[in-house]
């Protein structure tokens, strides 16, 4: 004799249990949010920093700041420099975001091209892109000169100071422009930053007509930097690719041909990614 099978109704959850399971899950995803905010801080950090500094800057109770880095250490998402008593980002961070990299087509399709340059121009490349009104460096191909300009895929930098910037704020609109310098300003970094309104936006005007940017000292005195929009198909800035180097070898006397060989380059990565030719 074949016999339905009848489910065993379960005992009504009464409203208290209910309200608990919200309440911890809300309790994960505040712990989830104070981890991040916490591994941002020590992303943003060369040296590494103390407990009370990150209990400081991310405005948390030491005790809870340090349950939730030692929770990260565990996994190695930190990790801790008994020598120094300073904490750090730990590997496995840095393998979650290259997964990032990995995944993006972008800079696999550029760096043969950011090679290419390198050996061209003798100076180093990078490739970034922008990220809440900033520019974060995704890719770095080394000068082999011994005075050489170095940044450091993952570093964040403002736009209106740097190549890569400018070069993608000139092919915006212009409210987002404005949008951008509203939030960020224009803060000046060296003596020739331009930190006016009205002399930065004539700077985008001129970008505008010759191609690329050019960060004059504007970032770092003693450095320049020159850099191309990438552009999709739909005639969008997704990207930028630079040239940068000690003034000294970046003269005022090669920056056309550096110019040259940066907007070429820009041109190659966009037809890599199926954009059409200019």
């Amino acid at each position: 004799m074949i016999m339905a099978e009848t489910a065993t109704p379960r005992p009504r959850t009464r409203g208290r249990t209910r309200t608990r399971s919200r309440e911890d899950t809300g309790g994960q995803v505040q712990s989830l949010a104070r981890a991040i905010s916490i591994l941002k801080a020590l992303a943003r950090s060369d040296e590494g920093m103390t407990l009370t500094d990150v209990s400081l800057t991310v405005v948390l109770p030491p005790s809870t700041t340090h349950r939730l880095l030692t929770t990260m250490q565990h996994d190695r998402i930190v990790r801790f420099d008994q020598a120094t008593a300073l904490w750090h980002v730990g590997v496995e961070a840095f393998v979650i975001g290259n997964a990032f990299i990995r995944s993006r087509d972008l800079v696999v399709m550029a760096r043969p091209i950011m090679r290419r340059l390198m050996e061209e121009t003798g100076e180093t490349v990078k490739l970034g892109i922008q990220d809440d009104g900033e520019v974060i460096y995704l890719a770095q191909v080394e000068s082999r000169e011994t005075m050489r300009a170095y940044r450091a895929p993952g570093t964040r930098v403002p736009m209106h100071c740097s190549g890569v910037g400018k070069a993608l704020l000139a092919n915006q609109s212009e409210e987002e422009v404005n949008r951008i310098l509203q939030r960020h300003g224009l803060t000046k970094v060296t003596d020739k930053t331009l930190a006016t309104p009205v002399r930065f936006r004539d700077a985008l005007s001129q970008i505008r007509r010759q191609g690329y940017a050019l960060d004059d000292e504007e970032h770092a005195i003693g450095l320049r930097c020159i850099a191309a929009a990438v552009f999709n198909e739909h005639d969008e800035p997704i990207a930028a690719i630079s040239v940068s180097g000690p003034s000294a070898r970046i003269s005022d006397e090669k920056i056309a041909g550096l110019a040259g060989l940066v907007t070429r380059a820009a041109t190659a990565i966009a037809s890599e990614l199926g954009s059409r030719e200019p």
